[in-house]
């Protein structure tokens, strides 16, 4: 726990219970946060959550979540607007990134906080876009898609290592499992080309990840996660696409998404390399 100076700000790890209130900040900055994906982020890493208050009342936060002992991704930097400017969201930053040790940490940084982060530590690897609108039924059914759980977890967690920066079995396990979330696989010849998750969010439904061998794979698996959204009564997705992969932008176009906003991934070190251009959506802009 960190104090400023007695009855200022107080920064303490948060609960499970208590982070559902920062999904509501980020509900209201237009972030469109999953409605269940606290459980699979605790999951990860419970001691990654951190709230700021004064004279009790929450006033700040930020997620430091570890994986390994090599990474570390920071999200939902959040001061109530009625409170920035005030030094309270760098008090809560810097609590936030103690929790990191000297683990390299990731984010994924809106333009206006860009330069601040830079002069924090972070350079920028690549930007990466939101794409949103409803992708249409498709004219022919989608084949070798399958529900994730028909897979051996096993090669759906070595997939998936391919694609981010550090092993996270809790989270993964979690991230499948969770109620509300829809996870496909798909599957070609027996082996593994791809899989995806869509889940319920304040707003669009939020595909993430979405990773694939290839144009092919990922659009069967967007087009069967679309169906899977429609399902639970979203007609639009939103799906974070890397710019580093230039074909999941041109999956988006095909699918008549549209670009809304855009953050940059940025990180404070060397990163262990993933295969890129199986990247057509990250997972969250909150964990990475």
């Amino acid at each position: 726990m960190t104090s400023l100076s007695p009855g200022s700000l107080v920064i303490a790890p948060a609960t499970r219970a208590e982070w559902e209130l920062v999904r509501s900040w980020a509900a209201e900055e237009g972030w469109n946060p999953g409605r269940a994906d606290g459980d699979a982020f605790f999951a990860q890493d419970p001691d990654g959550f951190f709230l700021g208050r004064i004279d009790g009342e929450p006033v700040s936060a930020v997620s430091v979540v570890t994986y390994g002992d090599a990474y570390a991704f920071l999200g939902f930097y959040l001061v109530r607007p009625e409170l920035r400017g005030q030094g309270l969201g760098l008090a809560t930053w810097r609590a936030g990134l103690a929790h990191a040790g000297e683990r390299v940490v990731g984010l994924d940084g809106v333009p206006a906080q860009q330069d601040n982060y830079r002069r924090s530590g972070f350079a920028t690897a690549h930007r990466t876009a939101r794409f949103v609108g409803e992708v249409p039924p498709p004219e022919r059914p989608v084949t070798g898609v399958v529900p994730a759980g028909q897979v051996d977890p096993a090669l759906l967690a070595a997939y998936d290592s391919a694609c981010h920066h550090a092993e996270r079995p809790r989270f993964l396990s979690a991230w499948l499992t969770t109620p509300g979330h829809r996870a496909l696989a798909r599957v070609v010849d027996g082996r593994v080309t791809g899989y995806g998750v869509v889940r319920p969010s304040q707003d669009e439904a939020r595909v993430g990840p979405l990773f694939a061998d290839g144009p092919a794979d990922a659009g069967a698996l967007l087009d069967a996660l679309a169906e899977e959204a429609r399902g639970f009564g979203a007609r639009s997705v939103a799906v974070d696409m890397p710019e580093a992969n230039p074909a999941a932008a041109r999956l988006a176009g095909e699918r008549g998404l549209t670009p809304t906003f855009e953050t940059a991934r940025m990180y404070t070190g060397p990163v262990r390399p993933i295969t890129q251009d199986r990247v057509f959506g990250v997972t969250t802009l909150e964990l990475g």
